[in-house]
C-alpha cells in the first residue's frame, strides 16, 4: 500500500465511517473517538486540531473497516 495513499484528517476519514454506518462512541474527554458498526466491526480515530493520520495509522484503520485503500478512496 505504501505512499498510494495521500494524507488525511480524521474529518476526512469520519465521512468515510459515516457513509458505511459507523456510529460513534464517545471515549470520555479524550481526543480518540471509537466508532461502531452495527456489524461488530470497529475502529478507533484521533483528533489532533487538524493533522493528518499517519499513513501506518491509516493503513490500520483501513483494515478495521475492512476495506482495500482503493475501495477507502472511492468512498472520499
Amino acid at each position: 500500500m505504501g505512499h498510494d495513499l495521500p494524507m488525511f484528517t480524521a474529518v476526512d476519514i469520519v465521512k468515510v465511517l459515516e457513509q458505511l454506518g459507523f456510529q460513534v462512541r464517545e471515549l470520555g474527554s479524550t481526543s480518540h473517538r471509537r466508532y461502531i458498526h452495527p456489524d461488530g466491526r470497529r475502529t478507533t480515530i484521533p483528533f489532533h486540531s487538524g493533522q493528518n493520520i499517519g499513513r501506518g495509522l491509516l493503513r490500520k484503520i483501513i483494515r478495521d473497516l475492512e476495506l482495500s485503500p482503493k475501495e477507502f478512496k472511492e468512498l472520499l
